[in-house]
């Protein structure tokens, strides 16, 4: 059976580079869904600029299955890219999540094209025994129903090691268009780059960063390593993350910067630069690096709670929330960083409508 294949215009924007936040889940007091709010957040996104949407991945909580949600928060952000469309040539790349073992992710990703999504994103999380061929094979069978998004997770939330020859290997298959390095870990994420380009395909596949922690640095460095015709240089077109849930406008102005720095203008250059550290002390606080990640998706809900966007902080695992002292270091972060705060009127003025 042949590979899928992106449209066009969602290859183009994929490879050009773009802004994919990674969609969280809007919940009830008592943990059923709000659609109001669900429906919200991806309005947020695409007010914000967001050139996609990744939905039923990490961010979204891996739970969405169990609970019997994945299909209908895969439906309400399509439904929502699909009126942002209306009357306009935008292009909006929708990415969905799958994991589990090859029978489960293929028929997620039918689902997904079913709902209209241009690619999946494969997630390593529910076959922690398997061998790389038998997640290869996985990586292929999804691959013709829709095109691939490789995922590398880091550990800390279910991910695994994945070598070098892993990365070429799946850049060999025809339906790998992307991969998302988020190893949080540089020699993994070097690994990542290198084993990509060593493959004859390495060039059809774009690079983007899920590196929460190091987002800015992924984006500005031009990676020099060997493909199989000499030496060339790679980058990270653009970012798919959690992070980018949050504060999405400014990751929107970020990569911008990012863009106009690599065609040669040092005052962007200089506004990206500006960001390392701090976009990394936003995100340990959001990520909850002191509580070793425990509160990672309920720290980018705290966020949004703060600014009207949900409710609550509330996951789907009761046990599930922010650690000790968490929500002082999102405060802490707001009030240091000033691209953070410029925020705050827009969503503000944005609320009403995406609320309506």
């Amino acid at each position: 059976m042949a590979a899928a294949a992106l449209s066009a215009e969602a290859a183009e924007l994929l490879h050009r580079g773009t802004v994919v936040p990674a969609h969280p889940l809007a919940l009830r007091p008592d943990r059923t869904l709000d659609e109001r709010r669900q429906r919200a957040l991806t309005r947020y996104y695409l007010a914000a600029g967001a050139g996609g949407v990744a939905v039923g991945v990490h961010t979204t909580q891996f739970a969405v299955r169990e609970h019997g949600l994945l299909r209908t928060v895969l439906e309400l952000a399509a439904e929502e890219v699909d009126k942002a469309a209306i009357g306009t040539d935008r292009t909006v790349v929708r990415i969905a999540g799958v994991c589990g073992p090859v029978r489960q992710a293929v028929r997620e990703a039918r689902t997904a094209r079913e709902l209209g999504y241009d690619a999946v994103l494969v997630s390593p999380a529910g076959l922690p025994d398997a061998d790389l061929d038998a997640l290869l094979d996985r990586s292929a069978a999804v691959g013709e129903v829709l095109p691939v998004v490789g995922f590398y997770l880091q550990e800390a939330v279910g991910g695994r090691y994945l070598p070098r020859s892993y990365w070429r290997r799946l850049a060999d298959q025809e339906s790998t268009v992307a991969v998302k390095a988020a190893p949080f870990d540089r020699y993994r994420t070097l690994e990542l780059v290198q084993g990509v380009a060593d493959s004859d395909r390495g060039a059809e596949v774009a690079l983007y960063t899920g590196n929460d922690d190091a987002i800015v640095a992924d984006l500005l460095t031009p990676y020099h390593v060997r493909g199989p015709a000499g030496p060339t240089v790679r980058h990270f077109a653009g970012g798919l993350l959690g992070h980018w849930a949050v504060w999405t406008r400014s990751a929107v102005r970020l990569l911008a910067d990012v863009h106009a720095a690599r065609a040669g203008d040092p005052a962007a250059r200089r506004r990206a630069e500006a960001r390392l550290a701090g976009d990394t002390d936003a995100n340990a606080a959001v990520y909850d690096v002191r509580g070793g990640f425990a509160g990672c998706i309920a720290g980018v809900h705290e966020v949004l709670r703060r600014q009207g966007l949900l409710e609550g902080t509330w996951c789907l695992d009761p046990a599930e929330g922010l650690s000790p002292g968490q929500a002082e270091e999102i405060a802490r972060v707001h009030t240091t960083h000033d691209w953070l705060r410029e925020e705050d009127p827009f969503v503000t003025g944005g609320l009403p409508h995406w609320l309506r």
